[in-house]
């Protein structure tokens, strides 16, 4: 079964992408590994202007499949995941997150890559992984840069959650909508104004450009951050006993160690 569902828009210049598992649209390995092989796709089509990111249902995603986290698969967890990362940040396509419901953990992570996040009013945001005693590594990365160090700290090391109109007045997403159906409406406005008319190979260019920073950044600490997750933190007793707890649905017991 196909875990995300493509379509092309306006004239086959944006690249609709809705993660759809049919439940809630967990970033396995599976979706991981569809999104990315879809980017690849898209490396050569010159044609493209905007790629478009959404949850089918009413939530984007309650974050990445937590059994892969467990200590024998966490690194090829990791490298998949970061993969799509690297994948999106290599084509300079501009992207948009369109968010609704839960967007959680890998499941905000995803959004927070793209150059542009839309949020109707439903959206509950947050990097809530300390919770299970590990921490996010793109998350750590990007939140920083989006928001300053004040605001991602609070996020990462309390692991909160917040509401799509604290998520805007602290910088981190664009733009609010009363509820999905506005939010469709007002997208479609925003791009036939801001894109459609502009060349797919100049904003190609621009998002190079605007994002060298935030690129160099992720390449450089987010392969660290996978080495330390991996090497270091997995090899403690609270980062495997958090994850089994969460699975077999019981409080941890923390040895802090």
């Amino acid at each position: 079964m196909q875990k995300i569902k493509v379509e092309f828009l306006y004239e086959n210049t944006v690249a609709r992408v809705i993660l759809d598992d049919g439940k809630a649209n967990i970033l396995d390995g599976i979706m991981m590994s569809e999104i990315t092989e879809f980017l690849v796709s898209l490396k050569n089509q010159k044609d493209i202007k905007l790629v478009t990111f959404e949850g089918g249902g009413n939530n984007f995603s309650y974050g990445a499949s937590v059994a892969e986290h467990m200590k024998d698969k966490a690194a090829e967890m990791l490298e998949g995941f970061h993969k799509m990362f690297f994948t999106l940040l290599d084509l300079h396509i501009p992207t948009l997150a369109k968010l609704s419901g839960q967007c959680l953990g890998g499941g905000f992570e995803l959004p927070l890559v793209c150059n542009f996040i839309f949020a109707d009013k439903s959206a509950r945001i947050g990097q809530p992984e300390i919770i299970l005693g590990v921490f996010a590594p793109p998350a750590s990365v990007m939140l920083p840069l989006k928001v300053g160090n004040m605001k991602a700290e609070e996020l990462l090391i309390t692991g909160k959650i917040i509401s799509a109109e604290e998520a805007k007045s602290i910088g981190l997403i664009n733009e609010v909508f009363e509820d999905k159906v506005v939010m469709d409406a007002a997208t479609d406005e925003w791009i036939r104004k801001n894109i459609l008319g502009k060349s797919a190979s100049s904003l190609r260019f621009a998002t190079k450009a605007a994002r060298a920073s935030f690129d160099f950044f992720m390449l450089k600490f987010l392969p660290l951050f996978s080495d330390i997750y991996v090497k270091e933190m997995m090899e403690t007793h609270d980062a495997n006993e958090g994850i089994n707890a969460f699975i077999e649905k019981r409080k941890p017991v923390w040895k802090n160690q």
